[in-house]
């Protein structure tokens, strides 16, 4: 095992210190079982460092035919019936 791979029996003697490492430090730390990876400690993602396709600008123009294929995509969602309300009625 490595300084970042603790086992389970250790997590749950040192979880205070493993969370201070991974919140402060921004470490990782993988939690094993008999050698297993079972879980893993992650420091949480700071929105202003989370990037998702609504922040990103600049890639496609406006009048992209993109965008009208998605605006009819969701007018031709808006017309159909989900399957979980066809099968209620059935």
């Amino acid at each position: 095992m490595n300084k970042n791979e603790v086992s389970v029996a250790e997590a749950k003697k040192r979880f205070s210190e493993l969370l201070g490492r991974v919140a402060y430090a921004g470490e990782r730390i993988v939690i094993s079982k008999r050698g297993r990876p079972m879980a893993v400690l992650v420091p949480p993602v700071e929105p202003a460092t989370e990037r998702s396709l609504c922040s990103i600008e600049g890639w496609l123009e406006e009048d992209d035919p993109f965008f009208e294929a998605v605006h009819q995509t969701v007018r031709n969602r808006r017309k159909h019936a989900p399957r979980v309300a066809r099968t209620r009625s059935a």
